[in-house]
């Protein structure tokens, strides 16, 4: 009982004398014992390991998950938390192993950008807690953060308007994605503010990814070839605006010369290509999810009410890139 109360540091250590406590310091040093956290997070009922969900699938390196990821560790840094990454192949799987997931290794779960159905409260375990981000519907129970994505992509295209520009591409994420969606509400509010309708055909829905994003551009432009050349590419993510350039510089165009691209994230490869783009607060979306799945966990502890259970919402900011300038003198047909 003395060696426990002293590597424990328990209150009734304060009992015990400075020759037993320096035995006991001694002994251990000699045996080089370690605490073994499992037990330790058992007999407290507490792991001070947070987990977190997403879907890591495909070649490309995922920025999205990078910058909430860095914001999730950071948070969990300054809460004294350590972060479990779990992996799911699709969001399919997640009835099955989110449940997996919450067999007490962990403390509380991040869903970092979930595609669940809003009936997912009824499966999800109630024992341990659960924040999400930009989630694709709401779930009974999980306190969603997001960013203003309709907001985001108004003001760019507004802001694309403002200086002239009118042939207006948007390269959209796929149908039924909530944040793709938002964006394309976006584009389509700020033509019907400025007074005047995209041109036909000018949402081009493809994916998040560059790949996808840099396939789709290429079989749009074969099938508009002859016709007048978009003035700006406004694409769903930075990763998909890169896969943009991508395809027009295959061709020979020059960006911004022939047409300008912009893209949505800001994201380490937009700002090291210098990108014009829509900065979603990533990082800070993953430190404030911490912050709030830590409170929740808290809570449970005291059985109390969480202070929080409102979504969150944080605003979106331009960012001026090198990829954007005004529109070209004259007309360039598609070739």
């Amino acid at each position: 009982m003395a060696a426990s109360a002293v590597l424990n540091s328990a209150k009734t250590s304060t009992r015990i004398s400075d020759d037993t406590r320096a035995r006991v310091l001694a002994a251990a040093e000699q045996l080089r014992y370690r605490p073994n956290a499992t037990a330790r997070g058992l007999a407290h009922r507490r792991m001070n390991t947070l987990g977190v969900a997403a879907t890591l699938v495909g070649d490309e390196p995922n920025q999205y998950f990078l910058e909430v990821f860095n914001g999730i560790v950071r948070g969990a840094a300054e809460a004294g938390q350590t972060t479990t990454v779990f992996t799911l192949g699709s969001w399919d799987d997640a009835r099955e192993r989110i449940p997996a997931f919450c067999d007490g290794r962990i403390d509380g779960l991040v869903m970092l950008a979930p595609l669940l159905p809003s009936d997912a409260a009824d499966w999800l375990p109630e024992h341990t807690p659960m924040v999400s981000v930009h989630a694709n519907d709401a779930i009974a129970g999980v306190v969603n953060l997001e960013s203003d994505e309709e907001a985001g992509a108004f003001e760019m295209v507004s802001r694309l308007i403002q200086r002239g520009h009118r042939r207006i591409l948007h390269v959209a994420g796929p149908e039924g994605a909530l944040g793709a969606e938002r964006r394309v509400h976006g584009y389509r509010r700020a033509h019907a503010a400025a007074g005047f309708l995209p041109p036909p055909d000018h949402v081009l829905r493809a994916g998040f990814g560059a790949e996808d994003a840099r396939r789709a551009l290429e079989a749009w432009l074969r099938r508009h070839r002859g016709d007048e050349l978009p003035e700006v590419v406004f694409a769903v993510s930075d990763a998909a605006a890169l896969g943009c350039i991508d395809a027009l510089l295959a061709r020979g165009l020059r960006v911004p010369a022939d047409l300008s691209v912009t893209g949505f994230d800001d994201s380490v490869l937009a700002r090291a290509a210098r990108l014009a783009t829509v900065r979603q607060p990533l990082r800070d979306l993953g430190r404030r999810a911490v912050e709030v799945l830590v409170e929740r966990i808290d809570a449970r502890s005291r059985e109390a009410t969480p202070r929080r259970t409102k979504n969150i919402v944080l605003p979106t900011e331009l960012v001026h890139g090198a990829t954007l300038a005004a529109p070209r003198a004259h007309s360039l047909l598609i070739a």
